[in-house]
Parts: C-alpha cells; sequence; structure tokens
C-alpha cells in the first residue's frame, strides 16, 4: 500500500475526542452519555450515545459490547443498530415463534427474512441481496450459534456488527476471528417490554422536531381489506403483512417486494413513488427476482404506474394506503391485470395507514 493509500484510509480509524456533556435534558427527558462515538456521520467530526434514563428493556439503552473490533463504533453503526432493533422487534410481536434476521445499511432495511432454522434465516437475508447487504449491521432476534457464525465470517462476506440477544461460547470463538467485527449483546430478551417515552427528536439549526412515535397497527389478516376483484390468497395477505412492516422502517418514499418469510428488493429514499418500485424490483434480481411476490408501497398510488409496472413484472398483489383522488382508477386498473389490492385499514375504518419515515 502507498503512502496516499495509507493516509486515505487512516481517517477511517482514527477516533475523534469529544467533550459533550454528561447529561442532556430535552423537556422531561434527560439522556446520560453511554459511549464515545469513533467519529459522526462523517470523519473528523465528534460524536457520542445518550441512553434515556428511565428506559428499559430491548432497546438500545441496556446494549453491551462484547467485541468492539479494530476501529469501535461509528455514529451510523449504533444508529443502523437502532433501526434493525426495532425492526426485528415489530416482526417478533407479530411472529413470535419465528426466528428473525435485519441486514441493515445507512438507517435503511437491505434484507430481512424469516425463518425456523438459525443459519437458514441468516442465508435468506443475505442472498436476497448480496451486493447491498455487503457491509452490514446484521441484528437477530435469537442467539447465535457457531453455525451461523461461520457464515457471518465467511470468506468474501463483509458485515460491520453483529447484534443479538445472546450468543453460544462457540458461536463467540468464531466471531472473535473476525478482528475487525464489532460484537454487541442485547440488554434485555425480546419477551420483555421496552420502556422509553416514545418519543422521536430531530435537531434543526435553529431548533428541534418533536414527534411521536409511529407503531404500525398492521398486525394480521384482521388489520387490511382487499378492494379488487380478486381476493388476496392467504399466502398474499401474509406476504403483504411481513412486507409492510418491513416498509415501516424503510426511508420514504419507499417500496418493497417479497413473499412470506423473506424480502427480495427494496426501492427506497427516492423522490418518486414509481422510481422507488424500479429500484425495488432491479434489487431484486441480485438474488430472488420478483415473479410472485407481494408489493408494499408506503404511501398511495397517485398513478397507475406502479400497478402497471408490478403486473409486467409478475407481482400478484400489493399493500397501500388509500387516499389519492385517482383511487378507483388505480384499483381499476388492477382488476384488469388480475392483481389483489390490499388496503392499510379494517373493512371498519375509514382511513388508511400509511409509513412514511424520514430519518
Amino acid at each position: 500500500m502507498n503512502k496516499i493509500d495509507k493516509a486515505s484510509r487512516a481517517q477511517y480509524k482514527t477516533k475523534v475526542e469529544e467533550q459533550f456533556a454528561e447529561t442532556i435534558a430535552c423537556g422531561n427527558i434527560t439522556f446520560k452519555k453511554k459511549m464515545s462515538m469513533r467519529y459522526g456521520e462523517n470523519p473528523g467530526y465528534p460524536a457520542a450515545f445518550y441512553q434515556e434514563e428511565g428506559a428499559s428493556g430491548p432497546n438500545m439503552s441496556s446494549l453491551e459490547i462484547i467485541q468492539s473490533g479494530t476501529k469501535g463504533l461509528g455514529y451510523i453503526n449504533v444508529a443502523d443498530m437502532d433501526l434493525g432493533q426495532r425492526l426485528v422487534k415489530k416482526l417478533t410481536e407479530i411472529y413470535p415463534y419465528e426466528r428473525i434476521c435485519a441486514l441493515i445499511k445507512h438507517e435503511m432495511p437491505s434484507g430481512v427474512a424469516m425463518d425456523g432454522e438459525p443459519v437458514h434465516v441468516f442465508e435468506k437475508a443475505w442472498n436476497s441481496d448480496p451486493l447491498s447487504n455487503f457491509g452490514s449491521v446484521d441484528v437477530f432476534n435469537y442467539e447465535l450459534d457457531k453455525e451461523t457464525s461461520l457464515k457471518i465470517v465467511e470468506k468474501g462476506r463483509n458485515v460491520e456488527v453483529v447484534y443479538a440477544p445472546g450468543f453460544s461460547p462457540d458461536a463467540l470463538a468464531v466471531l472473535s476471528t473476525r478482528k475487525v467485527l464489532r460484537v454487541l449483546k442485547m440488554g434485555q430478551p425480546f419477551e420483555v417490554p421496552a420502556q422509553d417515552e416514545k418519543l422521536e427528536f430531530k435537531r434543526l439549526a435553529g431548533g428541534l422536531l418533536v414527534q411521536q412515535r409511529f407503531e404500525s397497527r398492521i398486525v394480521s389478516s384482521d388489520s387490511v381489506d382487499v378492494v379488487s376483484n380478486r381476493k388476496a390468497s392467504r399466502e398474499e395477505i401474509e406476504a403483504a403483512i411481513f412486507n409492510w412492516t418491513v416498509a415501516c422502517f424503510t426511508r420514504s418514499n419507499g417500496v418493497v417486494i417479497g413473499t412470506r418469510d423473506r424480502v427480495h428488493g427494496i426501492g427506497s429514499g427516492q423522490r418518486s413513488r414509481i422510481d422507488a418500485a424500479e429500484d425495488a424490483i432491479r434489487f431484486s434480481r441480485r438474488g430472488y427476482g420478483p415473479e410472485g411476490c407481494v408489493m408494499a408501497s408506503d404511501a398511495f398510488m397517485p398513478f397507475t404506474d406502479v400497478v402497471e409496472l408490478a403486473a409486467e413484472n409478475g407481482i400478484t398483489a400489493i399493500i397501500y394506503p388509500l387516499g389519492s383522488i385517482r383511487d378507483l382508477e388505480v384499483i381499476e386498473c388492477a382488476n384488469a391485470r388480475n392483481i389483489a389490492m390490499i388496503v392499510t385499514k379494517a373493512p371498519h375504518e375509514q382511513d388508511s395507514e400509511r409509513c412514511f419515515l424520514h430519518r
């Protein structure tokens, strides 16, 4: 490696000292410094993680560092862990008997799956989009065993952080062979309720935005309705709920396609819905492909273009909110293409749920 290469890489390993206050108060909530970060979103800028006083259960307040790696934790690592833990926690509430894995990149899911076999769930999540999953933060709802850990550290596979409720001694021995890997344990199992003030903050230049945390109510077939001529099958409803839940943790505009136990493609953070849908389908072709999938859109369809694109690529059903002035036109388009349209409200409810996220 020449001198330029060494100098360029050094900034990503260099910890930036911070001198932030030990506690920060926001309204009635007090946050206590838990740890300094390697640096912020970008090298050269200090950062720290604060835990909410009084918070408990399966959230970021109780994490434990098992292996800090050669670089230590960064600001984005911890943000990814938080998103992954929230997503896995929500899926665990809906599917309490499934093993679940979520792979996170830049505060967005890049692969999500569930299965009865520990090693299979990781492989299913990874193989949805191996390119996007390279360098991911991998979050689990179950104790990691040796076999799964061997897959995580396989040559050619790059994982930044592993975050799980527990690790077998053999698993820790395997993970320790990857010196750069960060390994963290959740402080509490998912069976324990997570407690905090459930407020979200976003710092602005000269101000602060505060909102109540979103919690999806779409958790079973009773939570949705079908408004198309063709009624969705049981398997399509199950796939719709799984992929809608992933969409709840995907940056808007977000479109997720997949089956009942795995994501096939994710389009996120786009300015138009059709762009997000095109990305989800394009990324799916790196792995499982779009055929036979259900599509989840985090907001209503303003035009028929997404439905037409879905039909052209073998997608059989769409879950989405009503609310467009063209709702009837969109549903008629789906009827003409034999696509089941599942809406995010129970039959007796008037308003659909949407799940915008901007992190």
